[in-house]
């Protein structure tokens, strides 16, 4: 698991604050991430604007086309947002932007999910209506090399290949999702993996038009519009919980993430102070941490001993990228890890 790597990995912060998410100020094996996810997104740009062409080609009057056009298109979006927000979060803390722009990550992700989203609802409604109305697509043919060939087979064509590029894509983004803490990236790399259940569901909806079953094309562009709504749905929510400071999760949004527990474990161990507690704000890449410590009763606090307990939790992991140590007269549970 990346969070146990990143033990003994805080060398590059000075006092508990890194220049931001440069190639630099990471660790050897965040930096190779950082490098492996920024070529597997000018790759993905370059497989998915050749599909979106190539669907869009053979697409006709089918819904299920439609659907999987709309959707191939709408899967540049993480790739853009994920190297956008890589540049933008590299700007060094400025008086207007104090804690930095490392939440151009989140808004990313936030504008990822809502275009996911109401497009998805629009397909739903669209590919609905065609049912209900009992819409036939027409399936014409096209003459290639002197041979009449019907339309439908070029289109089961196009998805079968369609599908090969992004499913390799989202294996490969997984571990430098990880490794990098980003949940951009990982969104994208979970809907280049299920783009395979988009290709069999237009392949399907095609068939079954051959087959004389008027209704299978629009079914199968249902398919993959709830496929769409499922993924904005789940981009938006997790991305409305970052910009709220929910309590900080894994890169795939599931557990808490474990740094929120190895913070609280290393508060417990301070000598001079009764009880303790944290506010963890995860900024996209990286966390800012708010430390309170109630010191023991007769026990000096003293400057250095503040900063000793900041200079320890900057150096439990490189995605710590601040740190605030204050003493108060009384934690609040709200502070406390579940």
């Amino acid at each position: 698991m990346s969070d146990e790597r990143d033990r003994g990995r805080g060398e590059h912060a000075v006092a508990g604050v890194a220049s931001g998410l440069g190639r630099d100020d990471l660790p050897v094996e965040q930096r190779a991430a950082l490098r492996r996810a920024i070529r597997l997104e000018w790759a993905t740009l370059a497989v998915m604007t050749v599909t979106v062409a190539a669907v869009y080609a053979v697409s006709g009057q089918s819904q299920a086309m439609k659907a999987a056009w709309i959707e191939d298109s709408l899967s540049l979006l993480p790739p853009i947002a994920f190297l956008v927000a890589i540049r933008v979060s590299r700007m060094p803390p400025t008086a207007r932007f104090p804690y930095g722009r490392h939440r151009s990550v989140g808004i990313g992700h936030l504008v990822a999910g809502v275009a996911l989203l109401a497009m998805g609802a629009f397909l739903v409604v669209d590919s609905g209506t065609a049912l209900l109305t009992r819409e036939r697509p027409p399936m014409g043919v096209v003459v290639i090399g002197g041979q009449v060939i019907w339309s439908g087979w070029l289109m089961i064509a196009v998805m079968a290949l369609s599908v090969i590029g992004p499913l390799i894509l989202g294996r490969m983004k997984t571990g430098p999702a990880e490794a990098l803490h980003d949940k951009v990236l990982y969104a994208d790399a979970d809907m280049n993996r299920a783009d395979w259940k988009t290709g069999l569901a237009t392949i399907v909806g095609v068939l079954g038009i051959s087959l004389g079953l008027w209704w299978a094309d629009a079914v199968a562009a249902l398919v993959v519009s709830a496929s769409i709504v499922r993924d904005g749905w789940s981009n938006l929510r997790g991305a409305i919980e970052g910009l709220a400071d929910a309590r900080p999760t894994r890169f795939d949004g599931t557990d808490p993430h474990p740094l929120v527990y190895r913070i609280d474990e290393l508060l417990a161990g301070v000598d001079w102070a009764d009880d303790h507690g944290a506010r963890v704000r995860d900024e996209g890449h990286v966390f800012h941490v708010e430390a309170f410590l109630v010191p023991a009763r007769g026990r000096e606090i003293t400057v250095e001993r503040l900063a000793d307990v900041r200079r320890r939790l900057a150096e439990l992991s490189w995605k710590i990228e601040d740190v605030v140590v204050t003493v108060v007269s009384e934690v609040h549970d709200a502070h406390r890890p579940c």
